[in-house]
């Protein structure tokens, strides 16, 4: 039987990259899938067709998670899909990376909202819709939350934030049997990493040569985790943030 056969998954930011992984990893092992998109209609319909020709359950909900209004919208229409939720996955999330003298308030101000206000508006409405027995919470942070990276302060607050976020939250959730862990990937290869030219360059070398496994991350690498997270094999696991950096640290 499958592990997560007749629960309901909501993944924000699921249209590429770590997030269209998860979303389909979870619809494989019998999750119905809401597949949340801020702005990539075309990359959210591709999951959900991916998910529908494997004889899953999928329906994209466009959403940006910084937008309380949106965030309602997009759990109403989960309910109305599928009627009932048991796992968010937190995975939106947006970065750019400079020197200290570039940061800008709107930077600043765009990272936090998407990043860490997406996250709390998430959570605050998937509570209202999880049932009796809980649920479980999967916040997506990253291990740059332990390496200092010079030019990237904007981001590694966020990410410290998550951090921060997932053990208060797993306190104030716990006696609602809601779970709340974090996945914090190392260096993923990504539409994004490729979009940011990082495929193929210095910084590239730089991160496998960190990394102790010796490549960069894929995206399933992340969404297998996810799954066990979701599942009654980590039901003894909250509060927990667990590195999947092949050893990055």
């Amino acid at each position: 039987m499958s592990k997560l056969a007749g629960k309901v998954a909501v993944v924000t930011g699921a249209s590429k990259g770590i997030g269209a992984g998860i979303a389909k990893e979870l619809a494989a092992a019998g999750a119905a899938v809401v597949v949340n998109y801020a702005s990539s209609k075309e990359g959210a319909d591709r999951v959900v067709a991916e998910i529908t020709g494997s004889g899953g359950k999928a329906i994209a909900v466009q959403g940006d998670v910084s937008k309380a209004a949106d965030v309602q919208r997009l759990f109403a229409e989960a309910k109305k899909a599928f009627g009932t939720l048991d796992v968010l996955v937190n995975n939106a999330g947006v970065y750019q990376f400079a020197p200290l003298e570039d940061v800008t308030e709107s930077e600043f101000h765009r990272q936090f909202n998407t990043n860490v206000l997406g996250l709390i508006l998430a959570t605050q409405e998937a509570v209202k819709h999880f049932g009796d027995n809980g649920g479980s919470v999967i916040n997506i942070g990253s291990v740059v939350s332990r390496l200092g990276l010079p030019g990237s302060t904007v981001y590694t607050a966020t990410k410290g934030a998550v951090d921060a976020v997932t053990l208060v939250l797993s306190k104030e959730l716990g006696p609602r049997k809601i779970r709340v862990n974090s996945i914090n990937p190392g260096g993923v290869e990504t539409e994004g990493t490729h979009t940011m030219g990082m495929i193929g360059s210095d910084m590239e070398k730089q991160m496998v040569a960190q990394t102790p496994l010796g490549r960069l991350g894929q995206p399933g690498d992340i969404a297998t985790i996810a799954v066990f997270l979701a599942s009654e094999d980590a039901g003894w696991l909250t509060g927990e943030t667990l590195l999947a950096s092949g050893g990055m640290r």
